[in-house]
């Protein structure tokens, strides 16, 4: 059982008896002394599809759904669908792009090291790799002698996603980027 100072965007848990995805966590740290940090989640519910906002403090328990976990590939998207395939059995899943959400920008085509959550075998949500490797599409001419610098410029990505990075990088590097805050990590 998870605490909730220990919950993570997109983890599923299970609350009187329904699924609910964990889509947002907003942590409030109170000022007065001996007082508890709050956590907002903002939670989906699976099967209804609809949205409830719980607020727990950090020692609260809660019960984590019992999901079968499965490491998967990005394959494609289309219109409509994200397809994800088990290497093992080569058996293919599928999420809306509602259920992706936020998470589309770290998905590039073949992505591995993608954590599926099943339940009575349906993929019900996924969980990312720390960071991701993503090619720059598109930014500003690297600068040269600019690494001795802090400055960032923003870059698009081979997914859509634009991030800031340091000047010094150009068009075709590949760079690692951090899953859960979308920041520059290093290059790949």
């Amino acid at each position: 059982m998870p605490k909730a100072s220990d919950l993570k965007k997109g983890a599923i848990i299970e609350i009187d008896d329904q699924l609910f995805k964990v889509r947002n966590i907003d942590v409030r740290s109170p000022s007065s002394r001996g007082a508890n940090t709050l956590f907002k989640v903002t939670l989906m519910n699976i099967q209804k599809k609809q949205k409830l906002v719980e607020t727990y403090i950090g020692t609260d328990f809660l019960k984590e759904a019992d999901c079968m976990r499965k490491k998967l590939q990005f394959l494609y998207k289309d219109e409509q669908f994200f397809t994800f395939m088990d290497g093992d059995d080569y058996n293919q899943y599928t999420l809306s792009v509602e259920d992706i959400d936020s998470l589309s920008g770290f998905l590039p085509d073949g992505q591995d090291d993608i954590l599926g959550m099943l339940y009575e075998d349906s993929l019900i949500g996924i969980e990312l790799p720390a960071s991701v490797s993503l090619k720059i599409i598109s930014t500003d001419p690297a600068i040269k002698g600019a690494s001795a610098t802090s400055r960032t410029k923003p870059a698009t990505l081979e997914t859509g996603l634009v991030a800031q990075v340091p000047e010094y990088l150009s068009d075709g590097e590949v760079i690692k980027i951090n899953t859960s805050t979308g920041k520059f990590n290093s290059r790949a």
